[in-house]
């Protein structure tokens, strides 16, 4: 069984490396709705390296894994092994890819772009996940780019 990935993008009016820094840095300023937690987040955490946790915080300080960073090369791409499975829990069994790009544009923009993808990873909840996520990342991506045009006219 192949699962075509989810696509989203967004242009943004910061560079390549202030979209990424806002993206992987401030994710819990930006992240709409709920979480995978038992309460709802005080902070997403995206370690800055390799090998790093991606994790939730809520407001009494417990932690709650989403995945693992599979690269981190910014200011142009961040890949994380996300790891939801049944119920939107934390499954070391379950692996797809999220992929971030961020190109730079003539603009001096940025276009970030979302692959989510090895939709298989999710095994027999499959189908129904993908169908659910084609539904999430979009306003995902959008809360995304409002974050991060609202912190650049902050800055002028």
């Amino acid at each position: 069984m192949s699962i075509a990935p989810i696509i989203q993008s967004v242009e943004v009016k910061a560079s390549p490396a202030r979209a990424f820094e806002l993206f992987a840095g401030r994710i819990g300023s930006w992240w709409p709705g709920s979480t995978v937690g038992a309460r709802k987040h005080a902070d997403i955490v995206i370690e800055p390296k390799t090998g790093g946790r991606v994790y939730e915080i809520d407001g009494e300080g417990l932690e709650t894994m989403w995945g693992t960073v599979l690269a981190w090369n910014p200011p142009g791409r961040l890949l994380i092994d996300w790891q939801l499975g049944e119920g939107w829990k934390y499954d070391e069994r379950c692996h797809t890819d999220l992929d971030i790009a961020f190109e730079a544009l003539p603009s001096g923009g940025t276009r970030v772009t979302l692959t989510h993808g090895r939709l298989e990873g999710f095994g027999a909840i499959a189908e129904d996940r993908a169908a659910q996520l084609r539904g999430g990342w979009p306003s995902k991506v959008a809360a995304f780019g409002e974050f991060t045009d609202a912190a650049v006219a902050a800055q002028h």
